[in-house]
């Protein structure tokens, strides 16, 4: 592959686009920096002048990745609207979503060790984009009886265990987790199973 021409604003994206395309084919320990500055067209001088290691390389690449998810999650959330049940819906549908569209992202956000209390940019945005479902579950749980009512946060993280599992087992193809439905029907069905078992569902929907 010939050498890129690159302004040094655009040579760091050239470089965590590598990273995702690696991240995709092998994993996020499958490859060198070496690897990601030849998969962007650029010597591996280039890489450490932005880089120190491939983590940081990662880290990168689930920087960008949250800011895209962030940015999902808001617009499915839609302030809350039609309704706290519809929005709060959309943000575990918008959760599978982004998996399947952008998997090299959601490989370096999830899978490949990188803490998002590693810069205070990455907690920033990481945190804005888990707080869409926060928010959503707060709004919604405020329909439970009090009596019955989980934590929000607890709200929260049930349905992104769902969701994340969902991903996990059925969506990125996985060995031997194969299932008949499609991970969109299995996703839609076990929300809606817990919401009905916190009486936010009618029984016959």
């Amino acid at each position: 592959m010939g050498k890129r021409g690159y302004h040094h604003g655009n040579l760091r994206e050239a470089l965590v686009a590598g990273c995702l395309s690696l991240i995709e084919k092998r994993g996020p320990t499958g490859f060198t920096l070496s690897e990601a500055a030849r998969e962007a067209g650029v010597t591996p001088a280039a890489v450490y002048r932005h880089f120190e290691g491939r983590e940081d390389l990662i880290a990168d690449a689930a920087l960008q990745g949250y800011a895209i998810f962030a940015e999902a999650m808001e617009d499915a959330y839609a302030d809350g609207k039609p309704s706290d049940l519809a929005a709060f819906e959309a943000t575990g549908r918008a959760y599978l979503a982004f998996a399947n569209k952008y998997p090299g992202h959601y490989v370096a956000m999830f899978e490949s060790g990188i803490s998002i209390q590693r810069t205070p940019e990455l907690n920033k945005v990481a945190t804005r984009a888990l707080g869409v479902l926060e928010t959503a579950a707060v709004a919604l749980s405020q329909h439970i009886p009090v009596d019955k009512r989980p934590p929000p946060q607890m709200f929260a993280a049930h349905i992104w265990a769902l969701s994340h599992g969902v991903v996990e087992l059925f969506a990125r193809g996985s060995p031997g987790t194969k299932s008949p439905f499609p991970p969109e029907d299995l996703l839609e069905t076990g929300i809606g199973i817990y919401l009905r078992g916190l009486g936010l569902v009618p029984p016959d929907q």
